[in-house]
C-alpha cells in the first residue's frame, strides 16, 4: 500500500472510532485512562528500551543537546506522563454538558449541549510526553487521534501508543482512537493534510517553520501558534519587589519556552529606580539586554534595541526593555507588536490593572504573576493540547472544553412554525 492510501486508512479507521468513541461513559473513559497510567509504569523497561534507540539516533544523526533533552524519557519522565493520565481522568467530562437554556414564546425549550469534535490530527516535535498527553484529552473529550510525532521520536511514540491501544482493546473500546502515524516522511503529513473528510482538525505543536507549513499545506482547519511574543508591563504603581521577582521568573525559569518574557516595558516614573535593579539580577543570570534610547540612559553598558526586537521570539536569554509614557504606550506597544499570547501588568493601581485586562487582546493577560502561568496544566487544565493565538474556535490554552464544540437541541411539543 503506498503512502497516501495508508494514511487514508488511518484516518477512515479514526472516523469509525470517533463514532463510537463519542458514545462511551465518563466511567468507562476513566477507567481506561487510570488503566493506562498503571500499564505506562509496568511496562517502563520497555519504554526506556525504545527511547534508547531515538536517542542514540539521535546523537548519531548531531541533534542538538536542547532537542534530546526534551526525547529523553526517564524513571521521573515516565512517572509524570502517568499522573497526567490520572488527572486527565479526574476532571469533568465535557461531553454532554448543557451550557444553557432557554424558553421561547412559542413554548420551545432551546439548549446548547456540548459534542466532540471528531478526528483530531496532531503534528509535533520531539517530546514523547505529547503522545500520551494528547491521547489523553482526546479520549476523554471523547474524539480520536491520530499522532505524527517527529522522526527523531518514532520509536518511544509507537511504543507508548501500543501500550494505550492495548488498554483500549481490553476495555472493548476501539483502539483506533488513539493511532500514531508509523512513517516518518513528510508525504505521510502531507497526504494527511488533505484529508478534511476524515479528520475535523489539526493542532500543530512545534516550531513558526513546522506551525506555518502545516497552514500552507492543510485543507483541514489549523489551530496556530506562530509564536509568542510576551510582553511584562512595569506600572508606575508597581510593588517594586514583587515585579522583580515576576521578571526574573518570566525570563529565566525556561527562557526557551513560547510563555517565557520577550520584552520588558516600563513606566517611565520608576524607570531610573525599577531597571538597575531588575537589570542587575538578570545579568547575574546571564540575560543579555537590548533597550531602548531611554532604557540605555540608565542601564548604560546594553546593546541597543532594533525594530526587529520588538517583533522578536528569542526563546533564549535575551530581553528587549523599553520606557513608555505611560499605561496606553503600553497596550499600544503590545498591539503593534505583541503576538497575541500572553501578557501581564504588574501594578497595584486598580482602574489600570483592569483597562490593562479589558484593552490587552492577547489570549491570556494576568495582573501581578508570571507570564509562565499560560499553560494548560497550570490554569487547571489537567494538560493543554496546544495554545491557540487565533480566535477560532479557541483562544489560549487548550484543554478538555476546547476539544468539544456545541450542537443546539430543542424540546418541542407539537410546534409548527407559521
Amino acid at each position: 500500500m503506498d503512502i497516501k492510501n495508508s494514511i487514508k486508512q488511518i484516518a477512515q479507521d479514526a472516523r469509525l472510532a470517533a463514532r463510537n468513541i463519542s458514545r462511551v461513559t465518563s466511567a468507562a473513559k476513566n477507567n481506561a485512562l487510570l488503566q493506562m497510567a498503571v500499564e505506562l509504569d509496568r511496562k517502563r523497561d520497555f519504554l526506556l528500551a525504545e527511547n534508547a534507540k531515538d536517542i542514540s539516533k539521535a546523537k548519531q544523526s548531531g541533534l542538538s543537546l536542547a532537542m534530546i533533552d526534551r526525547l529523553t524519557l526517564e524513571k521521573a519522565t515516565i512517572e509524570l506522563m502517568a499522573q497526567g493520565l490520572r488527572e486527565v481522568a479526574a476532571l469533568p467530562d465535557p461531553v454532554g454538558k448543557i451550557t444553557s437554556m432557554w424558553r421561547r414564546p412559542n413554548g420551545l425549550l432551546v439548549g446548547r449541549m456540548r459534542i466532540p469534535l471528531g478526528v483530531i490530527g496532531i503534528i509535533y516535535e520531539s517530546r514523547p510526553n505529547v503522545t500520551v498527553d494528547a491521547s489523553a484529552l482526546c479520549l476523554k473529550s471523547g474524539n480520536a487521534v491520530i499522532l505524527r510525532g517527529g522522526s527523531e521520536a518514532i520509536n518511544s511514540n509507537l511504543a507508548i501508543a501500543s501500550i494505550l491501544q492495548e488498554v483500549l482493546r481490553k476495555s472493548s473500546l476501539p483502539a483506533a482512537a488513539i493511532q500514531v502515524i508509523p512513517l516518518t516522511n513528510r508525504e505521510a503529513v502531507s497526504a494527511m493534510l488533505q484529508l478534511d473528510e476524515y479528520i475535523d482538525l489539526i493542532i500543530p505543536r512545534g516550531g513558526e517553520e513546522l506551525i506555518r507549513a502545516v497552514v500552507a499545506q492543510s485543507k483541514i482547519p489549523v489551530i496556530k501558534h506562530y509564536k509568542g511574543v510576551c510582553h511584562i508591563f512595569v506600572d508606575a504603581q508597581a510593588d517594586m519587589e514583587m515585579a522583580v521577582n515576576i521578571c526574573f521568573n518570566a525570563k529565566v525559569q525556561r527562557p526557551g519556552v513560547c510563555n517565557a518574557m520577550e520584552t520588558l516595558l516600563v513606566h517611565k516614573d520608576i524607570a531610573r529606580k525599577f531597571l538597575p535593579q531588575v537589570a542587575g539580577k538578570l545579568q547575574e543570570a546571564g540575560v543579555i539586554l537590548r533597550g531602548c534610547e531611554k532604557t540605555r540612559a540608565i542601564l548604560k553598558n546594553i546593546e541597543a534595541a532594533t525594530e526587529d526586537d520588538w517583533f522578536a521570539e528569542y526563546l533564549d536569554l535575551i530581553l528587549a526593555v523599553r520606557v513608555v509614557e505611560n499605561i496606553d504606550e503600553a497596550i499600544a506597544h503590545i498591539e503593534k507588536y505583541g503576538s497575541l499570547h500572553t501578557e501581564s501588568i504588574i501594578t497595584n493601581d486598580y482602574n489600570n490593572s483592569q483597562r490593562f485586562l479589558n484593552e490587552v487582546n492577547s489570549s491570556t493577560v494576568l495582573v501581578n504573576a508570571s507570564t509562565r502561568f499560560s499553560d494548560g496544566f497550570e490554569l487547571g487544565l489537567g494538560a493543554e493540547i496546544g495554545i491557540s493565538t487565533t480566535k477560532l474556535h479557541a483562544f489560549g490554552p487548550m484543554g478538555l472544553e476546547e476539544l468539544t464544540t456545541t450542537k443546539f437541541i430543542i424540546y418541542g411539543n407539537g410546534q409548527v412554525r407559521t
